[in-house]
């Protein structure tokens, strides 16, 4: 590897939703920040674009992710102001299933272990204060006010923006071929020249071959589909009017969002149809599979839930996420070389924490006390 061009105190190889937040937070610190990404900036190559992105308080699969919510939602709401657009929108969440479910269950203990305000709802109810929603007769629901969504390619922007403003650089279209470490630092070779710096950050996302073994071995890139809906009674289904939601029958959950942007009423799978050998070979087109899955699965369900919601299929998108084992993330130091922070395997449901993620590696790299616990997140789990 050659000698370096240019020295920097960290430099982050990936600058999408996470990646952007940490060049952002290190830079707000007043250190000398490099970004490096392959693509544009922000794209819709990988997994941190499109109109909308839920963030629930709620958190029934894992409860002791609240206070990390909570976390968030300020975080967005400082860039929300810092930057002048709006970001975060608070549509309230919902989530629903038959009674006694896993969901409303975990919904409730979330929301009474953390002292959130909700309503717990029938499915009439449920339609009565959301005219969009019909749920079958015995599905119940919790309704909680503080959640919503957020524009994930505006928040790229913001945090871009903000970093470049405290004197940080981003380089576009420039990959990293190789990096290692150094006796006091780190030097990465990119397809255009060589730079040093005392520390780095990976965010790279599904491209795991970026990552040393121990932390690729642990990530599993996976397609997911979403559909996107004209709905016929546009009023029921604006951020004004309708929340957005996690149903779920037992066997197959369903989440989404209402109409924001171009994509129209959002309705997706919470599953995973075929993993992703190569990110690099990704084909966002449609397969023939997914095709057949928005046909016989979300459009019907979607016509189920919100009969006035799907008068047609707008889009079908795809997109790459990143699961771990436990579908915990990976937020940490590498242990051999502690010069190297990596942040990976946000396993779907990571955007919404994109900020606070970001905050979390600027605190590993500047040592600072983080405000929420960082344990769960540590390598040493698996």
């Amino acid at each position: 590897m050659e000698g370096s061009d240019k020295a920097y105190d960290v430099i982050v190889v990936g600058v999408g939703g996470i990646g952007s937040a940490a060049v952002y937070h290190l830079s707000q610190r007043g250190l000398d920040v490099l970004g490096l990404d392959q693509y544009s900036i922000p794209n819709s190559v990988g997994s941190s674009h499109g109109d909308s992105r839920l963030i629930r308080l709620t958190n029934y699969e894992d409860p002791e992710y609240v206070p990390h919510v909570r976390r968030s939602i300020d975080l967005w709401e400082s860039l929300e102001e810092e930057y002048g657009e709006q970001l975060l929108f608070r549509t309230g969440t919902v989530d629903a299933g038959p009674e006694g479910s896993e969901t409303v269950e975990g919904a409730i203990t979330a929301c009474e272990e953390y002292d959130l305000p909700y309503e717990h709802l029938s499915a009439a109810e449920l339609s009565e204060q959301f005219p969009g929603f019909r749920l079958p007769s015995d599905f119940e629901a919790v309704h909680q006010p503080d959640g919503g969504f957020i524009h994930p390619t505006r928040c790229v922007q913001a945090h871009v923006a903000g970093a470049h403003d405290n004197g940080a650089e981003t380089h576009a279209h420039e990959t990293v071929v190789e990096w290692d470490t150094t006796d006091d630092g780190v030097r990465v070779q990119t397809d255009l020249t060589t730079y040093e710096a005392d520390q780095l950050v990976l965010t790279a996302g599904a491209w795991k071959d970026v990552f040393p073994e121990r932390v690729a071995e642990k990530l599993t890139p996976w397609r997911v589909i979403v559909g996107g809906f004209q709905p016929e009674s546009p009023e029921k289904f604006t951020p004004d009017a309708l929340p957005v939601f996690s149903i779920n029958e037992g066997d197959q959950g369903y989440y989404g969002a209402p109409a924001a942007g171009t994509s129209g009423f959002k309705f997706g799978l919470v599953d995973n149809l075929e993993d992703v050998a190569d990110p690099s070979d990704f084909d966002p087109r449609p397969t023939e599979k997914e095709k057949e899955r928005l046909r016989t699965v979300l459009y019907d369900k979607a016509r189920e839930y919100f009969p006035e919601g799907a008068r047609s299929t707008k889009r079908l998108k795809t997109c790459m996420v990143t699961h771990t084992p436990d579908q915990d993330f990976i937020v940490d130091s590498l242990p051999d070389r502690p010069q190297v922070k990596v942040g990976a395997g946000f396993s779907g449901k990571g955007f919404k924490f994109s900020g606070l993620m970001g905050e979390l590696l600027a605190d590993l790299v500047t040592e600072e006390a983080s405000k929420v616990d960082l344990e769960i997140f540590e390598m040493d789990r698996f």
